[in-house]
């Protein structure tokens, strides 16, 4: 069974599994931050006060959180055969990893910047900073170490509902493990998969460690 070509075969899914979440996180964050942004300044206490904005938003994300990813992704598929042309493989799954990721992404730098001083906001109100500046100068500055935190828990939770995607062919481990783990009754190769994907996570969690406490400002020596 453990052939070269079923190792040469795990070695190219795992860096399927790579691709996948580290494109969905890039993808999802780029929906995921201005959200999360908007939900803290247009909120009750925000730079811009906006009451329908922020409703929208909230219900929005709340909404798009609630449904389990496997019911997403099947309800996706007809949105991922439109814009890649086919619902299987690596590139079909990064479709619903993205949208799925986007909302959990919003919260998680919500979270984030509502943790930044309200002191240093104000200070910076004081002397005249426009709400692009405070966004840009202050909130997300002063939160990176958070938002680092939060982009590691993000991985993290994307690479798990990688794996989920096998169940329709969605590529990478998850998809191995499925066809030979789970119909092929290899048991094996299923145990391997699992163990690959924690190692993904355990390494993805240690580099996001590493560089939060890197930038944390309070940190020293």
């Amino acid at each position: 069974m453990w052939d070269n070509a079923t190792i040469m075969m795990l070695v190219r899914e795992t860096g399927t599994t790579l691709f996948i979440t580290l494109t969905s996180t890039v993808f999802a964050y780029v929906l995921g931050l201005p959200l999360g942004i908007l939900l803290v300044i247009t909120a009750k206490d925000g730079l811009r006060p906006n009451a329908i904005v922020y409703k929208i938003l909230d219900v929005v994300v709340n909404v798009v959180r609630s449904v389990p990813f496997l019911i997403l992704l099947m309800l996706l598929i007809p949105f991922t055969r439109f814009v890649v042309g086919k619902s299987y493989g690596a590139a079909a799954t990064i479709v619903p990893l993205t949208i799925a990721a986007a909302p959990f992404i919003a919260r998680l730098v919500e979270s984030s910047l509502l943790e930044v001083d309200k002191g240093v906001i104000e200070a910076a109100q004081s002397m005249g900073a426009g709400t692009g500046t405070i966004v840009w100068k202050v909130l997300l500055a002063e939160a990176r170490t958070s938002l680092i935190v939060g982009a590691t828990i993000a991985l993290g939770t994307i690479l798990g509902y990688s794996a989920m995607a096998g169940v329709v062919g969605g590529g990478g481990l998850g998809d191995v493990a499925i066809r030979y783990g789970y119909y092929r009754y290899q048991a094996d190769i299923m145990i391997v998969t699992v163990v690959l994907l924690v190692i993904l996570v355990q390494i993805l969690q240690v580099i996001g460690t590493k560089l939060s406490k890197k930038l944390d400002k309070r940190i020293t020596g």
